[in-house]
């Protein structure tokens, strides 16, 4: 299934903001991604929470997809790859892993990311607490004050799983994921399927784009 993501053309870059909840850098041959979550549902089962185990697989197989379209060299997480320790939906995506080996994953720790380093290691992932590339900075929370600029870049981060809410006519209302652009930093959405979405205040000079089951509609 091809994607129709909406071109974004940004700090001299080529963004392409797709529905996934992603973003495939022209320049870098990188797709960049945060909050996916791994091991949420198998979090919840653990527990007693009768959640269904496609949900984990469908957020494997969505990546997969991008990854065949696309053909990226690398990938960036921004944080929170994994949702908590270790269980049995780390073997997914080990068996994931292994249908990639060439394929370059750079993780930005986040504070979900608490499995021993180790165990990313094994599998070729490259960690990270804050790396710049090209004109960004990747972390996984967003600036404590985003008025002020990061010394190392534009930042992109993740973590509180932005949304934007729509009003209609007829008053009602729906939150929408979304990629905010503000000005010295652009939050990504949640890509994790089992995960919620906050809306958050924007400025009338910030860059909003909601994201729909099909595509990326600029909003802002």
């Amino acid at each position: 299934m091809i994607s129709a993501g909406t071109t974004f053309q940004f700090l001299d870059q080529d963004l392409l903001l797709l529905p996934q909840k992603a973003i495939y850098w022209k320049q870098q041959n990188a797709l960049i991604a945060a909050d996916v979550h791994f091991g949420k549902v198998g979090h919840f089962r653990k527990a007693g929470i009768a959640i269904p185990r496609n949900m984990e697989q469908d957020d494997l197989a969505a990546l997969s997809d991008l990854i065949y379209e696309h053909r990226p060299e690398r990938v960036y997480f921004l944080g929170d790859l994994f949702h908590s320790d270790m269980n049995n939906d780390w073997d997914w995506f080990v068996l994931w892993r292994s249908q990639f080996p060439k394929l370059e994953i750079i993780l930005i720790k986040g504070n979900h990311d608490i499995i021993s380093d180790q165990h990313y290691l094994k599998l070729g992932v490259t960690l990270y607490k804050e790396l710049t590339v090209g004109p960004f900075l990747m972390l996984h929370h967003p600036l404590p004050d985003a008025t002020k600029k990061a010394d190392g870049g534009y930042v992109l981060c993740g973590h509180i799983h932005p949304g934007v809410n729509l009003v209609g006519r007829g008053r009602q209302s729906i939150t929408l994921p979304c990629f905010a652009f503000g000005k010295n930093q652009a939050i990504l959405p949640s890509f994790g399927k089992f995960t919620g979405k906050v809306a958050i205040l924007s400025h009338k000079t910030d860059r909003i784009f909601g994201v729909l089951k099909d595509k990326v509609i600029a909003i802002g």
